[in-house]
């Protein structure tokens, strides 16, 4: 399958299925919340969920003090609606990830099936769901908000020129993070914005090391977006790093929008990348070194 442009392994969709639907799932609330509706709760389990499942769920979001239900679908379904509805809704109180609108799906699942589930207006993501639909499904929750990968469009001559300071850009542009499961290289290189930049310019261990202290060992400060080895930063009005990505040349730009299992290293064009940009943020340029120059300030004097 290709999903944003992008070609899919059949076992990797799989692993995205039991992400984004696993068979036993966390609902979130307090403990008076749970025992109003009968249902057993324990607390301080939000740490122990996947990498992949924090994504899913946007345990960020949650309150520290919430226990939490683990219940799968048989067990959900056995629940009188009303008690369903009143658990999927404090999901969407709280601020769990997963709960989407079902007038925003009744035109790819079934419509019924979806307003029977809870509330009629709000329903959570099973395996039942999902696995007769992969491509359809995940090529809205991906392209929701993030634009297809242009990574196919690049000249050769613009990948060429970029090797000698991105040389791990090509292979990384146009893939998807395999999960905690994965190899260390796609690990590390997968966490976020800032180790995709690392990881393009050849960095050993990106999730190892603080972007800040990447940039000021590595960049020297200004540069063009028309040339390979620009690194764009993007910092708030109190000077924090919000976004990085680094240009290709040629007006291409390499980055990945987000920490999440479902955002990819894509490559766009640098007017697409400027576009996607919040407002309030100031953009900052950096030139990367070339591994030749990188080699020698490591060497001791």
């Amino acid at each position: 399958m290709e999903i944003l442009g992008i070609e899919v392994e059949s076992s990797l969709a799989r692993r995205w299925a039991d992400w984004l639907a696993p068979a036993r799932q966390p609902f979130f609330m307090t403990a008076a919340e749970a025992a109003e509706l009968g249902l057993t709760s324990k607390g301080g389990l939000v740490d122990s969920l996947s990498p992949e499942l924090r994504d899913t769920y946007e345990t960020w979001n949650l309150a520290k003090d919430l226990d939490v239900v683990w219940l799968d679908e048989h067990a959900f379904h056995a629940q009188p609606q009303e008690v369903r509805a009143k658990l999927v809704l404090a999901q969407v109180r709280h601020g769990r990830g997963a709960v989407p609108s079902v007038t925003d799906w009744a035109d790819i699942l079934d419509e019924q099936v979806l307003r029977k589930q809870a509330d009629g207006n709000r329903f959570v993501w099973w395996p039942t769901l999902v696995q007769h639909h992969l491509q359809t499904v995940f090529q809205r929750v991906f392209g929701e908000w993030q634009l297809p990968c242009q990574r196919r469009d690049v000249p050769e001559e613009i990948w060429r020129a970029a090797a000698s300071v991105l040389p791990h850009a090509r292979e990384l542009s146009g893939t998807y993070a395999p999960g905690s499961r994965g190899s260390a290289f796609a690990r590390g290189s997968a966490a976020n914005c800032f180790a995709t930049v690392m990881a393009a310019a050849g960095a050993p261990d990106p999730d190892d090391q603080l972007f800040e202290d990447w940039l000021a060992a590595n960049c020297t400060a200004g540069g063009t977006d028309d040339q390979p080895g620009t690194v764009l930063v993007s910092r708030d009005a109190e000077d924090n790093i919000t976004h990085a990505a680094v240009t290709l040349g040629g007006g291409w730009v390499l980055h990945k929008p987000g920490q999440e299992w479902l955002s990819p290293h894509q490559v766009l064009t640098v007017d697409d990348l400027n576009s996607l940009a919040p407002p309030g943020l100031t953009l900052h340029r950096y030139t990367l070194l070339n591994a030749n120059t990188r080699n020698s300030l490591d060497q001791p004097a």
